[in-house]
């Protein structure tokens, strides 16, 4: 880690306990995708809204550890856009539109995260009502500089099977006099591959892969159903191709699912693991899968890849052989200002080429 990333590290950890309980979860579970800086420009963004909520009287408590996530549900539309005036009228304090934009971002990714994905002990969502999902917010960011920041940290299209053949195989190379990783590498080894090979020859979302049953994989036709969002916001199963390279895969995990993981009947999941203390596998959570990514990934001398790195570097290498609006569709992006990004990664690529002598 160098020595910036280290330095937010430390300043995060130093900020968290001043924020509600439910901001340290937020940010514990962005933890495997997102650096420390990002995160700390979270919680610099929570801090300043925070404030804004007690100077406004729009909460009750006395310290920002103290907001109730009952205050954030009572929050109404009056109040958001009293907050983007707030923020608009001290641009003096670099408030540009871009920072603007990213403070109203930050706050719909946690309020999104509180209702959507956080659940209490009795399995309902953290935060009933989402005022930020109401807010429209404009992209100030160009493809272009989505690219400058990705440049680097992908897996080439060689890398890609030297990744997965480490995977499969040359990992326990590196777990020598360490019996019990060894022990669960081999025991979770064809599952592991088969998930990072599936990501890197579709293109899926971590969501997409945690959320698939054994009944949406078709081998013979090289798709997999998944749930993505139409035009209209409607979730619906749309069939996503997977190359043949993860066919294999596919099979060698299909083989020992039951056996392996001891599947009940009723398990609908593809991908299972075994929690400590139980003896039957259960479907593997997105945090199981992203953490697992990470591990591989570090050994393997790529600290900074990532699941959505992995689908980055599938994408990359999908766009140079196909298009931008055949790349839109397979990753399911709903603009094609997102899957532009590709086109600016891969004009190195095409510069190299134009000049690369004919085969005979």
């Amino acid at each position: 880690m160098n020595v910036i990333k280290l330095r937010d590290r430390q300043e995060l950890e130093r900020r968290l306990p001043s924020m509600p309980w439910y901001v340290e979860q937020f940010i514990h579970y962005k933890l495997p995708d997102l650096s420390p800086s990002s995160l700390l420009e979270y919680v610099r963004d929570y801090e300043t809204f925070f404030r804004w909520l007690m100077a406004e009287g729009l909460t009750e408590a006395r310290e920002m550890k103290d907001i109730p996530l009952s205050d954030l549900e009572n929050l109404r539309m009056e109040s958001i856009d009293n907050y983007k005036m707030y923020l608009a009228a001290h641009r003096e304090r670099n408030n540009s539109r871009t920072t603007i934009s990213r403070k109203l971002s930050s706050l719909r990714s946690l309020f999104h995260y509180l209702s959507q994905i956080a659940e209490d002990e009795n399995f309902y969502p953290l935060l009933k009502r989402n005022v930020m999902a109401k807010v429209s917010i404009k992209r100030t960011h160009k493809p272009k500089d989505s690219a400058a920041r990705l440049e680097g940290k992908l897996l080439q299209d060689h890398e890609i099977e030297e990744f997965l053949k480490y995977v499969r195989e040359d990992y326990a190379g590196d777990l020598a006099g360490n019996k019990q990783a060894l022990a669960a590498y081999e025991r979770n080894r064809i599952r592991d591959a088969c998930i990072i090979s599936l990501i890197l020859h579709s293109g899926l979302r971590v969501s997409e892969v945690v959320n698939l049953n054994v009944d949406d994989v078709d081998l013979k036709r090289k798709i997999v159903y998944v749930y993505r969002k139409g035009k209209n916001d409607d979730t619906f199963k749309t069939p996503v191709y997977f190359r043949q390279d993860a066919v294999e895969d596919l099979k060698k995990y299909l083989e020992i699912r039951e056996t392996r993981y001891n599947a009940p009947k009723k398990e609908k999941a593809l991908f299972l693991a075994v929690a400590n203390g139980r003896k039957e596998g259960s479907r593997m959570t997105r945090r199981a899968i992203q953490e697992m990514v990470i591990k591989y990934a570090k050994r393997f001398g790529k600290p900074y890849l990532s699941v959505h790195k992995l689908r980055h570097s599938f994408a990359t290498d999908y766009y140079l052989r196909n298009d931008l609006y055949k790349t839109q569709e397979q990753l399911g992006h709903a603009s094609p200002e997102t899957t532009q990004i590709y086109a600016h990664l891969t004009d190195r690529t095409m510069a190299e080429a134009i000049d690369r002598p004919r085969e005979s």
